[in-house]
């Protein structure tokens, strides 16, 4: 039998969606208040949550006329799903809201105000838990809001700015220089060893920062004049030491944390050889066998003891690309 190369088992959490972005709609201001009145609004606060309905996978959207006969000067068109228009705006919870504790990213809890039965929750703590529709909305709606933050000033004369194209961009008050949103890309690469077609090891490391037993696959944003593959390569030396061939792309998945777009790539190294991690920068690295990733996924976020118990692993959070790129590899045949 002949064993093929893993390819990702499903899409990444943040790349699912749903909605046609309408782009065209964008210039077309006069039909796009004509439909303002069926609309639905989706908030944003100033840590970047949205009210969620409790126990539900959907948003609690807002009708668009409770905010005026009109889209308000900051209201961002996010695009168009079974004939009704979708916006984001800024807002708050309203009242004294309950502070619950709900599962956040790496496993880790996370406080969500709670009012009326919604949970406002953030993207990255909730993303997996959303229909493809709401992931959809939420991380066009959290990547433009971010980018509007950035680009407040005019990058060629240090002017204020405004928002054009119902913010989809900004337009220089002074010279009338638009910008449009943007994105830097990374990409995340997942090693494995040389055996067979998809090894029996994975390369995995830890920042110092993550929580105790956090491993994920390697990453790294692109430098300018520098090919993807041409990343891969260099990142992975960089951060451990190793030099990887055959590099391949996986996917890609959103990251509007702060603006980025994961690029997904497998590759393969010697495991032999031994591991040096970049100092301050990663933690720990190591080769960790097939059945013992399969144990992590099947531990459901609890951590394992690897390599005779020297260690712990636990996955990354479900909303990363990293976890499926994971998955993919661990359930795949060896060859």
């Amino acid at each position: 039998m002949t064993v093929a190369p893993f390819t990702l088992g499903r899409l990444p959490t943040l790349s699912r969606s749903t909605v046609d972005r309408q782009e065209t709609l964008r210039t077309n201001p006069e039909r796009l208040r004509a439909r303002w009145p069926d609309a639905q609004v989706m908030l944003l606060d100033k840590q970047l949550r949205t009210p969620v309905r409790e126990g539900e996978a959907v948003l609690a959207t807002r009708k668009a006329l409770t905010f005026g006969e009109e889209p308000p000067a900051d209201a961002v068109f996010l695009g168009e799903w079974q004939g009704v228009d979708y916006w984001s705006l800024p807002g708050e919870p309203e009242g004294e809201p309950e502070i619950v504790e709900i599962p956040g990213s790496w496993g880790m809890p996370e406080e969500a105000p709670r009012v009326d039965g919604e949970l406002w929750v953030t993207l990255r703590a909730h993303g997996d838990q959303l229909d493809d529709t709401a992931a959809g909305l939420f991380t066009t709606a959290q990547a433009l809001r971010v980018w509007h933050r950035q680009a407040r000033f005019c990058v060629r004369d240090g002017s204020p700015t405004h928002l054009v194209q119902f913010g989809w961009a900004s337009k220089c008050e002074a010279c009338g220089r638009e910008e449009y949103p943007r994105t830097d890309p990374a990409i995340i690469c997942l090693v494995h060893d040389e055996e067979g077609v998809n090894g029996s090891h994975v390369l995995l490391a830890r920042q110092p920062v993550w929580p105790p037993g956090r491993y994920s696959v390697l990453a790294g944003f692109v430098e300018a004049g520098e090919s993807l593959e041409g990343c891969c390569v260099r990142e992975i030396r960089e951060e451990v030491g190793a030099d990887v061939h055959d590099v391949r792309y996986l996917g890609s998945q959103p990251w509007p944390f702060p603006r980025s777009i994961m690029l997904g790539f497998a590759a393969k190294a010697d495991a032999s050889r031994p591991l040096v991690p970049a100092d301050g920068e990663i933690e720990a690295a190591l080769w960790v066998p097939r059945a013992e990733v399969r144990a992590a996924f099947e531990a459901k976020g609890r951590p394992v003891p690897i390599l005779d118990g020297t260690s712990e692993l636990i996955l990354p959070g479900n909303s990363s690309i990293a976890r499926v790129m994971l998955e993919a590899w661990a359930y795949a045949e060896r060859g």
